[in-house]
């Protein structure tokens, strides 16, 4: 037993008819109220009948009324107004600072117990997926009414984490963007120093070279901290050069080199090839946010993010370590990730700033012509039978397993309500 469980009874009605306070007035549930998951009372303005008097107020809740002082309730303001006190054990009487008694609400034995016996098991579960072995039991039309409501959840994620870089930023939508594309091209192991680089050159200053990519590449390898060394080809050394006269003229401070990864990757995503593709996007799309916004074909997207790495790099990897190759341009799975981590919702996000329900649509259109992401938690929601079909599905998946499963929120999970609830009608 736990608080979470006594939230659910109470949010979707489970107690059993006839409930009476500890002191033996009648109680009705006309409202449950709003729940509060920030601090102050689990629940706000809930409507109760409490014996012949109709009483708007909050709500709190408790496994032992007890916990009302472990929570230091009875030295706070706010939880005066508690109009009723839900337990599950009444092992002590509760009363406002004034003096009153507030009415408690016992309910243990007051709803179906093989509810919290199924529930009790998920919790017990051993799988990283707690209804693993359930779940094939969910309708096909629940799990994709779900799915969808996950997509939209991780949609309005994304789109607050980048609003509040926006007001960081005091409203440089660009530069979020550009920082954000940053970052989705630098993957795992370097998405956090490729958006640091960005944020410390910032797109302004790329812009005043927007017609030179040696100047915009030395730029940015100089901010990266690639010049600390020094070289013998040709190519580093010019790029070195330009970055030293632009380092003095703009005042610039680089970072580190050491924070750039490139053990246990494959060379094609090596910081050096990705930071040269970076440089040649801004340089080939100075306007790729406002050209995003106007199209309505995401393939004309990938035609302009199928952007290369300078020459030099296609017979390198590093600088100096000559190694006979191809050209290296952006394949479709990092295409994809950016698609996914960075367009997209900056799309939904300029929809939702501007009231445009198109630009809503076109984000979720695009999200579901992009193939699944293949990874370890699709994979593992495969072997269950739950096959995404495209990348909505598969970022509604990753949104489930991050937000539910590894909390073992499953009261907070639709496809846990409906396998709890199922139970109940099976014992009925």
């Amino acid at each position: 037993m736990n608080e979470e469980f006594i939230y659910y009874l109470w949010t979707y009605k489970l107690l059993i008819n006839n409930l009476i306070t500890t002191q033996g007035e009648t109680i009705s549930i006309i409202s449950t109220g709003i729940r509060n998951t920030d601090s102050g009372p689990d629940f706000f303005n809930a409507l109760i009948d409490i014996g012949k008097t109709r009483w708007a107020g909050n709500v709190e809740m408790h496994v032992n009324s007890s916990d009302w002082f472990k929570h230091n309730h009875n030295d706070t303001r706010e939880y005066d107004n508690i109009i009723l006190h839900v337990v599950f054990n009444d092992d002590r009487p509760i009363y406002r600072r004034s003096g009153e008694r507030i009415p408690t609400l016992e309910i243990n034995n007051k709803f179906d117990g093989s509810l919290l016996l199924s529930y009790e098991i998920l919790l017990k579960s051993n799988n990283s997926i707690a209804c693993a072995n359930q779940i094939h039991e969910i309708k096909q039309l629940d799990k994709l009414l779900w799915l969808d409501g996950l997509m939209a959840e991780r949609l309005e994620k994304k789109s607050f984490e980048i609003t509040t870089l926006i007001d960081k930023t005091k409203g440089d939508l660009l530069q979020v963007y550009y920082q954000k594309l940053s970052r989705a091209m630098g993957y795992t192991a370097n998405s956090d120093s490729m958006e640091y680089l960005a944020s410390i050159t910032p797109l302004k200053l790329l812009l005043k070279h927007k017609n030179s990519i040696l100047q915009i590449e030395a730029l940015l390898y100089g901010q990266a901290g690639f010049f600390e060394n020094s070289y013998v080809d040709l190519y580093p050394n010019q790029l070195s050069k330009e970055y030293a006269f632009l380092k003095t003229k703009y005042k610039l401070t680089n970072m580190d080199n050491s924070l750039w990864r490139f053990m246990r990757m494959r060379p094609v995503s090596f910081p050096t090839i990705r930071i040269s593709q970076l440089a040649n996007i801004i340089y080939n799309t100075s306007g790729l946010l406002s050209f995003i916004l106007e199209m309505d074909n995401i393939n004309n997207v990938v035609s302009i993010l199928s952007s290369s790495a300078s020459s030099y790099w296609d017979n390198h990897f590093r600088f100096d370590a000559f190694a006979p190759g191809v050209q290296k341009k952006l394949g479709k799975s990092t295409i994809n990730v950016i698609l996914i981590n960075t367009i997209i919702p900056f799309i939904f996000v300029y929809g939702k700033s501007k009231r445009n329900a198109e630009l809503h649509e076109k984000a979720l259109n695009w999200m579901a012509k992009i193939p699944s992401e293949s990874n370890k938690i699709t994979r593992e929601f495969i072997s269950m039978g739950i096959t995404p079909e495209n990348a909505m599905h598969s970022q509604a998946l990753l949104q489930l397993k991050s937000n539910y499963c590894l909390k073992k929120s499953c009261l907070r999970c639709k496809f846990g309500h409906i396998l709890l609830n199922r139970q109940i009608i099976a014992d009925n």
